[in-house]
């Protein structure tokens, strides 16, 4: 498939069982299916009512009706003023390498440029070392501890990108 005949959309009802399929998948490719991540987390089955909060964005990417993957923005309880988190950010592996994730990334910046705020923050693993290589060329810098409460415990690699 050609990379100009993937639609980007905001999430909708219908995507929350192949959404959450897709990122446990993609938890399972990478060996990260445990406790303290969002693999058990019980919002990952209903994104799509996650992500009806004000101040949250979700966008998936879809190709000849399925998705391909999926990033959004969401208002982390804890967080400092003016920030929010990047967060289920996941592409199925025939997606990678294609420019989908940039773009829904860039979506996402977007969106939280829209929505007032003025710094993301994301969590990470370092078996994802390709993702995390990817957020610091998009201008995320490391930072040496948790922000927010988003409870996944499971994850060790924190980062903040200034909007």
């Amino acid at each position: 498939m050609d990379i100009n005949e993937i639609t980007y959309r905001n999430i909708g009802r219908n995507d929350n069982k192949e959404l959450a399929d897709l990122i446990r998948s993609v938890f399972r490719e990478f060996g990260i299916d445990r406790p303290g991540t969002v693999y058990f987390d019980p919002t990952t089955d209903a994104l799509y009512e996650l992500f009806r909060i004000p101040g949250s964005v979700y966008w998936v990417a879809e190709a000849n009706g399925s998705l391909a993957g999926g990033c959004g923005i969401y208002p982390t309880p804890g967080l400092p003023d003016g920030c929010a988190e990047l967060v289920k950010f996941y592409l199925l592996p025939q997606w990678r390498g294609k420019g989908i994730g940039r773009t829904l990334m860039e979506k996402c910046f977007d969106s939280a440029r829209e929505e007032g705020y003025r710094q993301l923050y994301l969590e990470s693993l370092p078996e994802l070392h390709k993702a995390v290589s990817m957020y610091l060329k998009s201008g995320f810098r490391q930072i040496p501890h948790a922000l927010g409460n988003s409870g996944h415990f499971g994850c060790n690699i924190w980062m903040v990108k200034d909007l």
